[in-house]
């Protein structure tokens, strides 16, 4: 092997797998609505008196679905609803803050929708929240518009960097529920990017149309363009405040390895909310989106299982702050690097 050539560990691909996870969240979304319309097709046997175009999409889901549906009416309902709320393979599953907004709206405690959230609750305490950077389909969007602000920074188009308060997004969760408790309404549903998007795909495909939570779901695009990057995630969003209480304590967690770590400030610049890698600075806003792993040149970051984050370990052994500050010279290897 070159000796310029990095060995391969697994944990700096792990962003682009959870891009895919991200990309079949996304196309499953899309999906859904469309097979929705296609069973409405088949149950009706209205073929003949379908429109052209509306024969030719006929003809393209039954192409799509044949090989895994001998019924289409009945076999094809194994996925259904969103990842607010839906049913997988018998399984009825749903968002957490789905849970929280229906009980606060109503007042009473609904066993059956709180089993359904067990599963994505029960991972949130081990993986934290790991839903914002490796399910939700509102990410997918984001992280795609934070590209945009890349490409109109290049052109001399400055997109916003403000940095607000953090808690302001457990401010709005707690506002949220107190409203829905004095309504009865679940208000969460109108303002909750990945509820949003999942019923905006629905009308789009299933109703020709969208709804006015497409207005507002171009607003967070905006806001995230002109004020803060990934400033809705990071500042607004009730789901992203629940998933970080419950992941607080989470026991899978990224650490840097000082050893092999150069402050170079890359993981800094990866990490779209904002956090600070390169100083040990996770914390429960950190969904384990794995970016900063990638954005490494030395691997000296990478998951531990472990209670909390460390405290700050000092300032990287390969850097040029450890080096003065230890007597190292340049090109001089360091003895911690040399089994790091």
């Amino acid at each position: 092997m070159n000796a310029t050539q990095r060995p391969f560990r697994l944990r700096r691909h792990l962003n682009k797998l959870r891009w895919v996870s991200l990309s079949l969240v996304f196309a499953m979304l899309v999906l859904l609505p469309m097979i929705a319309v296609y069973q409405n097709y088949v149950a009706a046997h209205a073929y003949d008196l379908l429109s052209a175009d509306e024969q030719r999409f006929y003809d393209l889901m039954e192409r799509l679905t044949s090989p895994f549906a001998a019924d289409p009416a009945e076999d094809l309902d194994a996925i259904k609803g969103t990842t607010w709320a839906g049913r997988f393979f018998g399984f009825k599953i749903g968002d957490p803050l789905s849970a929280l907004g229906q009980v606060a709206a109503s007042g009473t405690l609904y066993w059956p929708l709180l089993l359904s959230v067990l599963i994505p609750a029960v991972a949130s305490l081990f993986l934290g929240r790991f839903f914002c950077g490796w399910i939700c389909p509102a990410s997918f969007l984001y992280e795609l518009n934070t590209g945009l602000g890349v490409l109109l920074d290049r052109i001399g188009l400055r997109p916003g960097r403000r940095h607000l308060d953090r808690r302001l997004k457990y401010l709005v969760l707690a506002v949220g529920l107190g409203l829905s408790a004095a309504t009865g309404t679940v208000l969460f549903a109108a303002i909750y990017p990945p509820a949003v998007v999942g019923r905006e795909l629905y009308y789009a495909i299933a109703l020709n149309g969208f709804g006015t939570g497409a207005v507002f779901f171009v607003a967070t695009l905006l806001f995230d363009l002109l004020v803060a990057r990934r400033g809705f995630c990071r500042y607004l969003c009730a789901g992203g405040a629940l998933y970080s209480l419950l992941g607080r304590y989470r026991l899978l967690r990224i650490q840097r390895i000082p050893p092999a770590c150069n402050d170079c400030t890359k993981c800094n610049v990866a990490c779209e909310f904002g956090l600070d890698p390169m100083r040990d600075g996770f914390g429960q806003e950190c969904n384990n989106c794995t970016a900063c792993i990638a954005a490494c040149p030395t691997d000296a970051l990478e998951f531990k299982v472990a209670w909390r984050d460390q405290d700050y370990q000092g300032p990287g052994h390969l850097g040029r702050r450890y080096r003065h500050e230890h007597g190292v010279a340049e090109g001089e290897p360091t003895n911690d690097r040399e089994n790091a």
